[in-house]
């Protein structure tokens, strides 16, 4: 299997030749044998010569090698402890597949959102890929039901991805969910036991997204770190505030309507936020992409962080417990209690010109018990019937790790409706993109709240009319 990030490793061709002098002797006489091994990619020769002439042997052996190998490229937005674990089961696929090389493109988040829509739309891109735009890639995707051995068994395992990848009504088999996610906030207790102050989650399960920002004022300020909250930059997240405080986003006929008092309030709260400097500004200003606030996190320089599961891995591999981190309940706002569901999907891509092959691949990572190594490894939650029902022996025992999926689990059975109607919306993205973009542009100050409000209406507008 060949990895890369962003650009391809140029393949490795290795001729080992071996020299080995021995001494031997043969009839009283001293005679110097060289033995060498020439090993070729399809021929391996064996040549014995000595000083004195006696006798030259060769031996030729075939090896039984592909006459070709077809590349089947996969893109993939994945951290570290997840590619570790993608590259040994990709190793495992080519081993018992020596006619297929996988290629592992792992490129930043941005790429997956930003360029390969680009590329998809071209005819272009990679064979499989891991997106978390479902619902808005849905065209793409290529149906497997012809080519693999075993539909029933996606059928059986993993209905709810066949729904969220046809959003249509179809009934194709396109991939399946490489994890499944829900949102929440993380929390560096330490820094709080080093402030004296106390976890506000501790005495109650309704704490408000105001109550929060209050208490991680507090911290910041009494230990000297240099960031209080984030949430990252993202209309996905960002929508766990918005809809907790109220904001409607669909009126009754299923329209697009982003000008409510509950979408006003929660805006209103992160320009304040930004502007008294309970976050940072680098986070939502620092660019017009995506970005997380992990790294600050990770380096114990943030106290409360609003992401989501996935997390879960990277903390456990970088933080460890080097400080106590910990997972906790979604703030409240005026109106309810949410996070926002979500996840990606492994798909395949019907742009590809070698789908028996792709559909081999993905018969072999969706094959229960190699999903549930990745699941497991990765520190992943799937979507699969089988594997649920069991139970997933995740393999960690770090405490902070296991408290986080059990929160999380929480969590995911009390999400708002509105969070799942806007998550699996075909158009679900454009909506919570033009609601980043603007917001950054009121964060800033080159539009005022009324100014950006209009232009995320504007944008969706657009985008759905363009669409027709």
């Amino acid at each position: 299997m060949n990895v890369s990030k962003n650009i391809k490793k140029a393949l490795l061709l290795i001729t080992a030749v071996i020299l080995l002098s021995l001494i031997v002797a043969c009839g009283g006489t001293a005679v110097e044998t060289i033995k060498e091994v020439v090993v070729t990619q399809e021929v391996v020769k064996e040549v014995v010569v000595t000083q004195e002439v006696v006798k030259e042997v060769v031996v030729t052996k075939e090896v039984e090698v592909p006459a070709e190998r077809t590349d089947i490229r996969i893109m993939m937005a994945i951290p570290i402890n997840a590619e570790v674990v993608m590259e040994d089961l990709l190793d495992r696929f080519e081993s018992e597949n020596p006619d297929i090389n996988v290629i592992l493109d792992v490129v930043p988040y941005p790429t997956i959102l930003e360029i390969l829509p680009l590329q998809l739309e071209t005819g272009e891109g990679p064979d499989i890929a891991k997106v978390s735009n479902i619902a808005g890639l849905y065209e793409y995707y290529l149906d497997m039901r012809p080519y693999l051995s075993d539909p029933a068994y996606w059928e059986e395992n993993m209905g709810l991805t066949m729904e969220h990848m046809n959003p249509d009504g179809g009934n194709r088999i396109s991939g399946f969910y490489t994890d499944v996610t829900v949102t929440g906030a993380f929390i560096n207790r330490t820094l709080f036991e080093q402030a004296g102050v106390p976890v506000p989650s501790d005495t109650s399960d309704q704490v408000t997204w105001e109550e929060w920002a209050e208490a991680v004022v507090k911290v910041r300020d009494a230990t000297g770190v240099d960031f209080a909250m984030a949430i990252d930059r993202s209309g996905h997240r960002i929508s766990t505030l918005l809809i907790s405080q109220g904001a409607k986003i669909f009126d009754e006929d299923g329209n697009v309507v982003l000008d409510d008092e509950g979408m006003r309030r929660g805006l209103q709260l992160m320009l304040d936020w930004h502007a008294d400097g309970t976050m940072p500004l680098d986070v939502w200003a620092g660019g017009d992409s995506y970005r997380e606030a992990t790294n600050d996190f990770i380096n114990g320089n943030l106290v409360f962080m609003e992401s989501g599961v996935w997390n879960v891995g990277p903390f456990t591999d970088k933080i460890g417990d080097a400080f106590d981190w910990e997972v906790v309940p979604n703030p409240c706002g005026a109106v309810t209690c949410t996070g926002m569901p979500g996840g990606s999907v492994m798909a395949a891509m019907k742009a590809t010109k070698h789908p028996e092959e792709v559909a081999r691949v993905m018969e072999f990572l969706a094959a229960e018990e190699n999903y549930h190594e990745w699941a497991a490894r990765a520190l992943y939650i799937p979507q699969h019937n089988g594997i649920m029902a069991k139970g997933v022996d995740y393999a960690t025992e770090l405490p902070q790790a296991l408290r986080a999926f059990q929160v999380f689990g929480e969590e995911s059975t009390h999400l708002d409706p509105l969070a799942y109607q806007l998550q699996n919306h075909l158009y679900g993205y454009v909506i919570m993109n033009a609601i980043r973009d603007r917001l950054t542009q009121a964060i800033v100050g080159e539009l005022t709240l009324d100014e950006a409000i209009a232009r995320m209406q504007a944008d969706v507008d657009g985008a759905l009319a363009a669409a027709k």
